[in-house]
């Protein structure tokens, strides 16, 4: 937030576009990012034979961290569940189980799926989509929360309370 003498603090976030009455604009961009980065897999280079092993096992890693991290998230979610970001009408605040350790864990796990799938295909193109990923994600979580402000009167102790955003104990 920025401050001009004699105006109310401005909060960026609150410029970010609703691209839809539910955000579905936000939800095509992400569609085709994540489109991106699995097909990349086709450009992939390949690893030295020497390194392959130890990119292929941190990729699986990631992979099955980003996995649990994003079903965690929407068995958390329940019946709110929704592909938008903007929260369903008959939705209940999730604070529970993954989502006291961060706000948006499904964003967080599909970053990890993306940066294990980069890393054992072996692809620039893929590592470069999963960074404009991962500033999308944190983007469009910034744009959902003004929504869940809105909608949650607990929301903004919430977000006080759950200090990582995307990924539980790192981001």
């Amino acid at each position: 937030m920025s401050s001009v003498p004699g105006h109310p603090p401005r909060n960026r976030d609150a410029d970010l576009p609703a691209l839809g009455i539910r955000g579905g604009g936000w939800v095509t961009i992400q569609v085709v990012l994540i489109a991106g980065v699995f097909l990349s897999a086709v450009v992939g280079l390949g690893w030295p034979r020497s390194l392959a092993p130890v990119f292929y096992a941190v990729g699986a890693v990631l992979v099955a961290a980003g996995a649990a991290l994003l079903v965690a998230g929407a068995i958390g979610l329940g019946s709110a569940l929704t592909p938008f970001p903007a929260p369903r009408s008959t939705g209940e605040l999730q604070t529970g189980g993954v989502y006291r350790l961060a706000r948006h864990p499904m964003y967080g796990g599909g970053i990890l799926i993306a940066l294990g799938w980069s890393a054992i295909f072996a692809t620039v193109v893929g590592l470069a989509l999963t960074l404009l990923l991962a500033v999308f994600a944190d983007l469009k979580s910034r744009r959902e929360e003004l929504w869940l402000e809105r909608h949650y009167a607990d929301y903004g102790a919430y977000r006080l309370r759950t200090r990582h955003r995307l990924i539980p104990f790192v981001w």
